[in-house]
C-alpha cells in the first residue's frame, strides 16, 4: 500500500480553510526547527514555493529523488508536487509561499518560463555572477518588505517575486544551454509579448502585431495557437485583464479611472469587457480580492 502524502495549505498546516493571503514569507529556521529540521513529504495544491538557501546544508526531496543542497541556492517547488526537506541546524534563508493564481506566468503555461515553473528546480547561485547576486539581494529585500508593511507593499512584493523567478529561470537555463532547442516560434512569441506590453493600452488589432513581426495575420494566429492555445485577440485581452486586476488591487483609482488608463473611453464597456473574461464586474472582483488579501 502506498504511503499517504498529506496536502498542506501552508507549509505544515492543514486547516481546511481557504487561503486569506497571496504571499507569505518566513525564515527556514523558524519553521524547520519546529519539526526537528525535517519537513516530511507533503504537497500544496494551490501554492508555489521559493526557498532561498543562504547558509547551511541539507537535502531537497522531489518525489522519490534526493538533491543535495549547497548554498547559496534557490529551490522552486510547483503546486501539486510531493516534496520534503532535511536541513542542517545551521540552515539560514527564507521560504516564500505564493498563491499560484498570483504568479504572472502560471506553471505549465506553454512558454519557456511556464514550463520551467511547472517543474521543481534546485538552482545554484554563483556569488560572482551579477544576476545571481541580484537574485539574492532581491529575495533579502522581499523578506524585509514582507516584515515591515510599508506603503505599496503588495505591489513591491509582486515585482520582487516576478524579478526573482525570471532571473532564476534564466540562470537555470544558462546552466543547461546545450539542452535548449532553438525555436523560432518561441523567439517570435517573446517579441510579441514585448510588443503587447508596449501597445496593449492602444487596443491594437492582431493585424498590427502581425505587421510589426513581418508575418501574416494567419501565420501569427497559427503560432500563438500552437504556443499558448489561445488566439492573438485572447492574448491581448488577457494582458488588459491582468493589468486591470493589478490596478484594481494595488492602486486607489476608481473603476472608471482605471478603465480610462487602459484605453476604455466608455466605463460601461470596460465593465462588460472585464465581466466577459472574469465572470465578475470590476467592482465586485476588487472587493472580493481585497478581502482575500487582508491577511497579506
Amino acid at each position: 500500500m502506498s504511503r499517504h502524502i498529506p496536502t498542506y495549505e501552508l507549509y505544515g498546516e492543514n486547516t481546511g480553510r481557504s487561503p486569506e493571503f497571496w504571499l507569505h514569507c518566513e525564515t527556514i529556521r523558524s519553521r524547520s526547527s519546529l519539526h526537528q529540521w525535517e519537513i516530511r513529504l507533503h504537497r500544496h495544491e494551490s501554492f508555489f514555493q521559493i526557498l532561498y538557501i543562504e547558509a547551511g546544508s541539507g537535502d531537497a526531496i522531489f518525489g522519490n529523488r534526493n538533491h543535495a543542497i549547497c548554498p547559496p541556492a534557490i529551490i522552486t517547488v510547483p503546486p501539486g508536487l510531493n516534496h520534503g526537506f532535511r536541513f542542517s541546524r545551521d540552515i539560514d534563508g527564507l521560504v516564500i509561499t505564493i498563491l499560484r493564481s498570483h504568479l504572472s506566468h502560471p506553471p505549465g503555461e506553454r512558454s519557456q518560463l511556464g514550463e520551467w515553473l511547472a517543474m521543481p528546480h534546485l538552482t545554484p547561485l554563483a556569488p560572482d555572477n551579477a544576476e545571481a547576486a541580484y537574485v539574492m539581494q532581491t529575495l533579502r529585500r522581499l523578506g524585509d518588505e514582507f516584515e515591515n508593511r510599508r506603503g505599496g507593499r503588495n505591489e513591491v512584493l509582486a515585482a520582487y517575486v516576478g524579478l526573482a523567478l525570471r532571473l532564476t529561470a534564466r540562470i537555470s537555463h544558462e546552466g543547461h544551454a546545450q539542452e535548449l532547442p532553438s525555436n523560432e516560434n518561441e523567439r517570435r512569441m517573446e517579441m510579441l509579448d514585448e510588443l503587447i506590453q508596449q501597445h496593449f493600452r492602444s487596443h491594437r488589432p492582431a493585424s498590427f502585431y502581425a505587421k510589426e513581426l513581418g508575418i501574416s495575420s494567419t501565420h501569427l494566429s497559427r503560432i500563438v495557437r500552437s504556443m499558448t492555445g489561445n488566439t492573438p485577440h485572447e492574448l491581448i485581452a488577457g494582458k488588459l485583464i491582468e493589468e486591470a486586476k493589478r490596478q484594481l488591487v494595488f492602486t486607489l483609482g476608481s473603476v472608471q479611472e482605471i478603465g480610462f488608463r487602459l484605453g476604455f473611453a466608455d466605463p460601461a464597456y470596460f465593465s462588460r469587457f472585464f465581466l466577459k473574461y472574469t465572470g465578475e464586474t470590476p467592482r465586485v472582483w476588487r472587493v472580493r480580492e481585497k478581502v482575500r488579501l487582508e491577511g497579506a
